[in-house]
């Protein structure tokens, strides 16, 4: 005896097939989150509709510049994209780039070669920018890495998220980096993902809720 469970409602309606792949440093990798959630598995979970099959793979890595972004997109990220109808890049470059000595000139060049090489691809992407240290000198100088970003993502028409700006001046979110030891916990993560989903991630995604 056997049974079909099969929802045919269900099984009838067409569903996209969507592939999010996720590339940046400590900040897109959770570092710190109590919940191991980080901004990324908070945004996806949120990210529903009923006609969404979503694959999602978080590829980033502690410590990661953005010439180790450029690399992956063309090696781990391919993998991951491998036979997905809806292919989608999440780019979130940190400080990384600040304190390995990166040049803002070779900032922009890494971005920009990675956002070109997912649009000959035929691949989105949604880029959000580095969010602050506590470290106002380092921050000072993150800003500008922020703003280079936003005008490459602007001269691409690639979504992007500011995070520097709103952030920099909100208590909690300083409150969190100092109980963190500079890296947000639990309410930090949550205001950055509060940040993407309320800046055209829903768009990106073609979803409502």
């Amino acid at each position: 005896m056997s049974f079909d469970f099969t929802d045919t409602t269900e099984a009838d309606a067409p569903r996209r097939d969507v592939c999010v792949v996720v590339l940046g440093g400590s900040v897109a990798v959770g570092t710190g989150d109590p919940k191991a959630q980080g901004w990324v598995t908070r945004v996806l979970g949120r990210t529903r509709a009923d006609d969404l099959r979503l694959t999602a793979y978080n590829l980033a890595v502690v410590g990661d510049t953005t010439a180790a972004i450029v690399h992956r997109v063309g090696t781990e990220a391919q993998e991951r994209w491998a036979g997905h109808v809806e292919r989608k890049l999440v780019l979130a470059a940190g400080p990384e780039d600040v304190r390995a000595g990166i040049s803002i000139a070779r900032h922009r060049l890494n971005l920009a070669n990675a956002l070109d090489t997912t649009a000959a691809a035929g691949i989105d992407s949604f880029v959000v920018g580095p969010a602050p240290t506590g470290d106002e000198e380092l921050d000072d100088i993150l800003s500008a890495y922020a703003e280079a970003q936003a005008d490459v993502c602007s001269r691409r028409q690639v979504p992007f998220v500011d995070c520097m700006t709103p952030l920099r001046r909100y208590e909690q979110w300083h409150t969190d980096l100092a109980a963190g030891e500079g890296l947000p916990g639990q309410a930090g993560y949550g205001l950055i993902a509060w940040l993407v989903l309320n800046n055209g991630w829903r768009d990106f995604m073609g979803v409502t809720n």
